[in-house]
């Protein structure tokens, strides 16, 4: 779904064309859209939660919420079970009883980022790491939310910092390719998009993400091409539609903001 890329769901399919790349940022931290089996990077993956899970680790955190442990797998439970605002505020009180644990803070920011609480997630992952000891998945974290404020350069920076402690992580290099596209570098974002999808690791949220730039692009028959490899024919055909609902209003906005300088003289 576009509008809301969770857990499950196809890279990109149906939802609100004029969102889709946005909708993508979203889960940035989780190295781009979101495929079958999506998985967010660092100390919040989503397993598969059995049945009853999810009550037993409530039971357990309500009789001991300042065991950390116990927390974080209620944490990670409540994620894969897409309520991702309880995860959010069982890792603030996770974050709040460990201060100096950069394992929690870079868990309660990315969650921060799945809410959209962007400016607090800023501050919190700005300290789950020190210069002295990066981690490439939280500067990855860092990226998305700079791209989600609209400072896309910066975002860059950061995506580039990732990929000098991890160089080619597939991740990382489709994070900043997508960034390439929200500031409308698509020749950049695709030469960007095309070197994640040959690096070992690459899997379908990557692929997506050069078949959504390829959509913007127009070149429609590539994009069908590459999301043919993962996707069903209902969701392919969605998929493609969406992508050229978005391209479409792609060129009428770019249209519009090339006529704004002769509207003015």
């Amino acid at each position: 779904m576009i509008a809301a890329l969770r857990p499950n769901t196809a890279p990109f399919a149906r939802g609100s064309a004029p969102r889709l790349v946005a909708a993508c940022l979203v889960t940035l931290v989780a190295a781009g859209c979101q495929s079958r089996s999506p998985e967010t990077t660092g100390s919040i993956d989503a397993p598969r939660i059995a049945a009853g899970q999810v009550e037993s680790l409530a039971e357990s955190y309500a009789a001991n919420p300042n065991d950390l442990g116990i927390a974080m797998r209620y944490a990670q439970a409540l994620r894969a079970t897409d309520q991702r605002a309880q995860a959010s505020a069982v890792l603030q009180q996770a974050a709040l009883r460990n201060p100096r644990n950069t394992a929690v803070l870079g868990a309660y920011g990315k969650s921060l980022v799945e809410v959209g609480r962007l400016q607090e997630a800023q501050d919190v992952l700005q300290n789950a790491h020190s210069p002295a000891q990066p981690d490439w998945r939280i500067l990855s974290a860092q990226g998305s939310v700079s791209d989600q404020l609209g400072d896309h350069a910066r975002a860059q920076s950061f995506y580039e910092a990732a990929l000098k402690i991890r160089p080619d992580e597939p991740s990382v290099l489709s994070n900043l390719g997508l960034s390439y596209a929200l500031a409308r570098q698509l020749d950049r974002a695709e030469e960007t998009m095309r070197v994640a999808v040959s690096r070992p690791g690459a899997d379908a949220r990557v692929r997506g993400n050069l078949a959504l730039v390829l959509g913007l692009k127009g070149r429609f028959d590539e994009a069908e091409a590459i999301l043919r490899r993962d996707l069903p024919p209902a969701e392919v055909a969605a998929n493609l539609a969406s992508l050229r609902s978005l391209a479409a209003q792609s060129s009428r906005a770019a249209a519009a903001s090339a006529r704004k300088p002769a509207d003015r003289g």
